[in-house]
């Protein structure tokens, strides 16, 4: 359910760009990610860190595009946000007892600290390249084609990342089943 709620406002925003134009798709994905930040706030009284990144650069660059009519900015969005993850996950590496990654998934799964660390220079890797391929796909193809891979490209890059992580990972996961014979 969360893995919907996080993509909404970039489906929104696919579904506006094809009905109308990316004009009205920015005000759109402005209007969702205000939208899905309240519902957070009104949900648990606190804004993720991320989503608060998330929120503060669609208003800029939502802003900058609706206010001056460029396209530029908001196809420059996708990289930035995944650029500030990439340096906060880096950071986290020498910064505080844990990294990222092990602040976001380490309730869930006990692994050792090497591992972490690796898995941390995993995703911050990650979040570079994919902004680099967004910056290859907004010079060198056109709007549509961006919207598209916007939507489908990144997300499936995305789940390809996370389904090898998981496979890189399931290595270091030990059942514990209790039986009551």
């Amino acid at each position: 359910m969360k893995f919907l709620a996080d993509f909404f406002p970039v489906l929104l925003f696919f579904i506006a760009y094809k009905l109308y134009d990316i004009y009205v798709a920015t005000g759109v994905a402005i209007a969702a990610t205000v939208v899905q930040c309240t519902f957070s706030w009104i949900k648990s009284r606190e804004l993720p860190g991320m989503q608060l990144v998330t929120l503060a650069i669609i208003l800029i660059f939502g802003g900058l595009t609706l206010l001056l009519r460029d396209e530029l900015f908001i196809k420059l969005k996708p990289t930035v946000i995944n650029w500030l993850f990439a340096a906060a996950f880096l950071l986290s590496q020498w910064l505080g007892q844990k990294t990222a990654i092990e602040r976001l998934i380490g309730g869930k799964l006990t692994l050792p600290q090497p591992v972490w660390r690796r898995l941390n220079l995993a995703w911050s890797t990650f979040f570079v390249v994919l902004g680099g391929i967004n910056l290859y796909v907004m010079y060198f193809f056109d709007s549509n084609t961006w919207v598209n891979f916007k939507l489908f490209g990144m997300l499936g890059l995305t789940l390809a990342f996370v389904i090898v992580q998981s496979v890189y990972l399931s290595r270091y996961v030990t059942e514990t089943t209790s039986r009551s014979d």
